[in-house]
């Protein structure tokens, strides 16, 4: 028989089951725990506070089937034959169905990442070329230590799949006491799973049978995930999401990483200023659901103020207006010039960093170039990149273009700037004209027969573009009222997320699907099944907040087409 997926989670589930039938299964009211995200806060009174993270994903029914409102018929199908051979796969060699046998009495499950325990050595050879003098290699192996609480909501049913599976081959079991509580070793594929059922309500099992022992030790007394300072925080303050489906919770950011870095063998050690970066984050939540636009993701990150450097500032987002209706990606944001101080400063701690810094500063000296002052001094305002379809001139073979636009206070020495890059292309034999575009003057890096390669010139008197591609300068330069922030897609991809912020990302799927599709053509096309994902997914966009400087927040909504009745 292979070797069944199955070997940590399911054969424990029916052999500890088991004991609830045994003590007092109808004596109890049949239903526990609903398995909706508002049990992620009971189940986390049964993780011990040392628990690095924890993670719990909603059975909730209800949740799960506002998916079923998305998505081409294709989509739908391949969604229904890859569950379906999730299960076939899970299950081999068994006539065991989760639909059937394991989905009626599931609540939610907490996976719980709890401190790596020591590791073990493990010996990777018998001497080098069999010559037993010559000592083996010895690595260290990191053993996985996670402890699931699963919530039981219907012990009935629980029962009758724990005496189904019982009858399963391939599958031992034998059971230990701890401080009155029964534990179940249960051994497939020699690999050991153990568990414990508490309270009659939840499920605990692990790997490692010190974890489901210090779970135990929490159940009866001893301080818990929920309980532990700044997680009891996350869980009071959650995520504001509908139809939650998974909520992520880490309490200690910086140890966290610490832990698992330094049980990591094969890992670096952590540089200080690498550490002093991560403690500017103490703690973060996040969480994904699933509302009338799609799949969302919520984040929420407390920062240490005092640690924090980059000055966030919210963006007016009129830059929007001065691109095309027919942008297809962009990022957007405010104050390139901040960002880079910001760099410049942190640096200094990284010598590396550092020493490539002052390598590119020399390499635009010698081009009369000030790096700090006249690439990134002058970018104190909003900016836009974006990319825009095109199949003329130079980008006729490509699709598409780019166009780079920024608000600055400073015009004089972006304008002096613009005049150094000109003479430099000037001196390469370059042909630089200038030609009037919707009433502005354009600068265009002009190549024979083809067109312009770049163009550059002022839409206002503080904003100023770069454009690849002499017709993506006509589609900025020109104005026909027909403006990115007016699209439809675009007000439908990024309208729900949350104003005002510090810029976005965005992308209309449906363009960039004809555009992966005609260089595709030209090679390997796109297989169908990848093809009736995209097709299913209208845009993707995302955007920060920060509504002080303790607190960060990213939202990333995954725009979803409307399932086809």
């Amino acid at each position: 028989m292979p070797e069944r997926k199955s070997n940590f989670l399911l054969p424990a589930i029916g052999a500890v089951v088991a004991i609830v039938g045994g003590v007092a299964v109808y004596t109890y009211v049949f239903k526990g725990p609903s398995g909706d995200s508002a049990g992620a806060l009971s189940s986390a009174k049964l993780v011990p506070a040392s628990a690095l993270m924890a993670t719990y994903v909603t059975t909730d029914p209800q949740a799960w089937a506002k998916l079923q409102e998305f998505g081409t018929p294709e989509a739908q199908k391949l969604l229904t034959k890859s569950l379906d051979d999730l299960n076939k796969n899970a299950f081999q060699g068994s006539d065991i169905s989760y639909e059937k046998d394991i989905k009626p009495w599931i609540g939610g499950i907490m996976i719980a990442v709890l401190p790596p325990n020591q590791t073990k050595p493990t010996q990777f050879n018998n001497g080098v070329s069999g010559n037993p003098e010559i000592p083996p290699v010895i690595q260290p192996q990191q053993e996985a230590n996670v402890l699931l609480v699963v919530g039981i909501k219907d012990k009935l049913t629980a029962l009758n799949f724990a005496n189904k599976l019982k009858t399963q081959k391939g599958v031992k079991s034998q059971e230990t006491d701890y401080k009155g509580e029964k534990i179940t070793e249960t051994i497939e594929n020699n690999k050991s799973t153990y568990s414990v059922v508490v309270n009659n309500s939840y499920l605990l099992l692990a790997p490692q049978k010190q974890s489901v022992e210090k779970a135990i030790d929490t159940y009866k007394g001893q301080a818990s995930f929920a309980t532990k300072e700044d997680a009891n925080s996350l869980f009071a303050k959650g995520i504001n999401l509908q139809n939650t489906l998974a909520q992520i919770y880490v309490p200690d950011y910086t140890g966290m990483v610490q832990q698992l870095a330094a049980a990591n063998p094969q890992a670096r050690q952590l540089p200080p200023q690498a550490l002093a970066q991560l403690k500017q984050v103490k703690s973060m939540v996040a969480g994904v659901g699933v509302d009338d636009k799609g799949l969302r993701v919520k984040a929420i990150a407390n920062l240490d103020p005092q640690l924090n450097k980059f000055q966030y500032q919210n963006t007016p987002a009129k830059i929007l207006a001065q691109f095309p209706s027919d942008t297809f990606a962009l990022v957007s944001g405010n104050g390139i010039s901040r960002g880079w101080q910001t760099f410049v400063e942190q640096s200094k701690d990284y010598p590396d960093i550092q020493q490539g810094l002052q390598q590119v500063r020399a390499q635009m000296k010698f081009v009369n170039l000030d790096l700090d002052k006249d690439i990134f001094g002058w970018m104190d305002g909003e900016f836009g990149f974006a990319a825009i379809p095109s199949n003329q001139g130079v980008l006729a073979n490509v699709g598409f273009g780019g166009a780079f636009i920024f608000d600055t206070s400073d015009r004089k020495t972006a304008e002096a700037t613009f005049t150094k890059l000109d003479n430099l292309a000037k001196a390469q034999r370059i042909n630089i004209a200038t030609r009037n575009i919707g009433g502005k003057d354009v600068t265009e890096w002009q190549i024979p027969q083809q067109g312009a390669l770049l163009s550059h010139g002022w839409l206002d008197q503080d904003t100023v573009f770069l454009a690849v591609g002499g017709p993506v300068a006509e589609a900025v330069a020109t104005s026909n009222g027909k403006s990115l922030d007016k699209s439809d897609t675009f007000k439908a991809v990024t309208g729900s997320l949350q104003q005002p912020n510090g810029g976005y990302f965005y992308l209309d799927m449906d363009k960039t699907v004809t555009l992966v599709n005609r260089f595709a053509t030209q090679g390997r096309p796109i297989p169908p099944e990848t093809s009736a994902v995209l097709n299913s997914i209208r845009g993707f966009a995302a955007t920060a907040t920060s509504p002080d400087k303790s607190t960060s927040q990213l939202e990333i909504l995954l725009a979803l087409k409307p399932s086809q009745k």
